[in-house]
């Protein structure tokens, strides 16, 4: 497939994140191995005119990063250290006034209380793009919400087979909710259930959340992962120790076996992950 000559990649995979000019060196951060990282990936290109001056403002002007206060840790930006405030000298060779804009986003970026806005610049070929992610503001979300209902399920097409993995967060009061789909490549149907758990667990606990109840179809997972039925393949007892190791991070933790046809919702997701690259994850909130 031909290369977008003015899209650009973020990928997260981890707690990582880099920026890719091509989608084949997006494709090689996958692992092979179920127990590496998730990765994600998102797709942009640059700015309209209506979203510069969004930003502008708001004093984002040619910002080569920018990210909300309450999102920054001693150690996002590694070692700092002081540094006087003054217009950098411009690189030999190079001058300032005469370049022509980058390529716009097709879109306008509006200010709404319900999200939250991370913009990246990166110098490309010349060419500053920008990229803003624009999602709904779970963290904000959870600061009065600590608890969630975690629906799991893992689909396999032949067992094993093309499989993918999905999970929905349910919050309180909140008519919403989070749905996740995660593509587990080529698997049985248990290692995309454990998959899918995992999923679920790894954002509740990175959006704050102390108390979950978790729900799923796999009566095999949910007994596993109590301990009171035996594991009798090493790969699924490498992903019951690390569900079991998240869900010793939760304050309270209950899981239970559901029927299938109250698991419709995460079964959905699980679908749609099987058209998704190992480890790739799909994101929605509705």
């Amino acid at each position: 497939m031909e290369e977008e000559k003015d899209a650009f990649y973020v990928v997260r995979k981890g707690d990582i994140i880099g920026i890719y000019k091509s989608l084949r060196d997006c494709q090689a951060q996958t692992g092979s191995s179920v127990c590496d990282p998730a990765v994600t990936v998102k797709k942009g290109y640059g700015l309209t005119k209506e979203a510069e001056g969004f930003l502008a403002s708001r004093g984002l002007k040619h910002a080569g990063y920018t990210v909300g206060a309450s999102d920054v840790k001693d150690e996002t930006f590694g070692k700092l250290v002081p540094c006087p405030f003054q217009q950098p000298a411009m690189p030999s060779g190079k001058t300032s006034g005469n370049d022509s804009p980058p390529k716009r986003l097709q879109g306008v970026l509006q200010s709404d209380n319900s999200v939250n806005f991370i913009v990246v610049s990166i110098l490309l070929q010349a060419k500053v793009y920008v990229i803003v992610s624009i999602s709904f503001s779970i963290k904000t979300l959870c600061t009065s919400i600590h608890s969630c209902i975690l629906e799991f399920d893992g689909a396999s097409k032949g067992n094993p087979g093309p499989a993918g993995a999905g999970a929905v967060l349910r919050f309180k009061d909140q008519s919403k909710a989070l749905r996740l789909s995660e593509g587990v490549g080529m698997a049985t149907n248990n290692v995309a259930e454990y998959r899918s758990l995992i999923l679920g667990l790894k954002y509740a606990l990175n959006i704050g959340i102390k108390h979950i109840c978790v729900k799923g179809d796999s009566k095999l997972v949910c007994m596993q992962v109590q301990g009171l039925w035996k594991i009798n393949h090493e790969h699924l007892a490498v992903l019951c120790r690390e569900a079991r190791d998240l869900k010793d991070k939760f304050m309270s933790f209950q899981i239970n076996h559901v029927m299938r046809e109250f698991n419709s919702d995460a079964d959905a997701q699980a679908n749609l992950g099987i058209n998704l690259m190992d480890g790739y994850i799909q994101e929605e909130w509705k």
